[in-house]
């Protein structure tokens, strides 16, 4: 294990001050890490219900005049909960044609309409099903919210990125239950703040076999620590879009130095399992500087168990947006992750941490 010689705080020191050096302390330095995430940026996630229930609606073979989706058929269903009050949300799933099972990809986005029909027509055709549900059913998104106070209790109290993420988990429930997904195939994706969500979705439920983040920026794939040119920062962030965050991160806003954690910490999180951020170089308010910086360190755990070759990063020219070049760079990731879970043999460690 070498420490990379960029600023930012040490993944591989333990709150004890120790290093890590066994796969036992590696599995107490994730739990350190979760922890304060959790404490200083996201707040808590919603506890898991007790049970998750999949109410079917609807199954259709598509009606598009895109004859590229011929063939495909789109099914409909309502996600419920025991356990919580949280409100049930929509789930609607594009299965390719075929018999499958077939490997998926997830996104919270449904609300923004990133997944076009060129979109549709390219993960299918590829032999993924698409799953899509809307973020903001869980979770409101007003464009800004200054001045914003925190409510008391109930499912609202929660920051609105450990919410959304909350759900790409439900999501996850079902789908595992599928007979035409693949359990251990699912790869969960999210642009811009939806980007935020499904890299914390990917980090706090190892379920998830693949985690991709586009543009996603500040308490995403980017930096705290290190702003590039026009570069959104914590202050910002959380003066904008309080509701977004637990309570404590505010307390950072000018102070931004003594945050004791980057996001590369985040990343860390995700590793063995694999991580792909997608980033266009014109869109400096989401950090592209400070996402490749939180990359290089991450990409030091990753190469620690055994799994270099399941991180990687993205680039393209343009600004921001979820364009189609964005999602076949995910999918040519996940094929070449997908086909080599079945085929890698792992180290222990890697073993230990993919099975834990």
């Amino acid at each position: 294990m070498t420490h990379h010689p960029l600023d930012l705080p040490d993944v591989f020191r333990l709150a004890s001050g120790a290093r890590v050096h066994t796969p036992q302390d590696w599995v107490q330095r994730r739990g350190e890490l979760r922890a304060l995430l959790l404490d200083l940026v996201y707040g808590p996630l919603p506890p898991a219900p007790t049970a998750t229930h999949w109410d079917f609606l609807h199954r259709a073979g598509t009606r598009s005049d895109d004859a590229r989706l011929h063939g495909a058929s789109l099914m409909t269903g309502r996600i419920r909960f025991e356990g919580t009050d949280a409100a049930p949300f929509c789930l609607q799933i594009w299965l390719p044609q075929g018999a499958g099972p077939f490997p998926v990809l997830l996104t919270g986005d449904a609300c923004w309409h990133y997944a076009t029909d060129d979109v549709k027509a390219r993960v299918l055709a590829r032999g993924y099903a698409l799953a899509m549900f809307n973020r903001v059913e869980l979770a409101a998104d007003p464009e800004a919210q200054a001045g914003w106070q925190r409510p008391a209790s109930g499912f609202a109290s929660h920051g609105a990125i450990a919410a959304w993420a909350w759900g790409y988990h439900r999501c996850v429930d079902v789908l595992r239950g599928m007979e035409a997904i693949r359990a251990d195939q699912i790869a969960v994706v999210g642009h811009s703040r939806g980007g935020k969500a499904s890299v914390l979705a990917g980090a706090t439920d190892e379920r998830i076999a693949l985690t991709s983040a586009n543009n996603s920026g500040a308490a995403g794939a980017g930096s705290f620590h290190h702003l590039g040119e026009g570069a959104e920062g914590l202050t910002d962030i959380v003066t904008a879009f309080p509701h977004w965050f637990g309570p404590r991160l505010a307390d950072f806003a000018g102070q931004e130095a003594s945050l004791p954690l980057d996001l590369h910490y985040l990343k860390a999180l995700i590793a063995p399992r694999a991580l792909l951020t997608t980033e266009a170089l014109g869109d400096l308010w989401a950090n592209p500087h400070g996402t490749r910086l939180t990359y290089e360190a991450a990409r030091e755990v990753f190469a620690w168990l055994d799994a270099e070759d399941r991180i990687a990063l993205h680039e393209r020219e343009g600004g921001h947006a979820h364009l189609l070049p964005d999602w076949e760079a995910l999918l040519g990731f996940a094929d070449r992750i997908f086909n080599k879970n079945s085929q890698k043999s792992a180290s222990s460690l890697h073993s230990l941490l993919l099975n834990k």
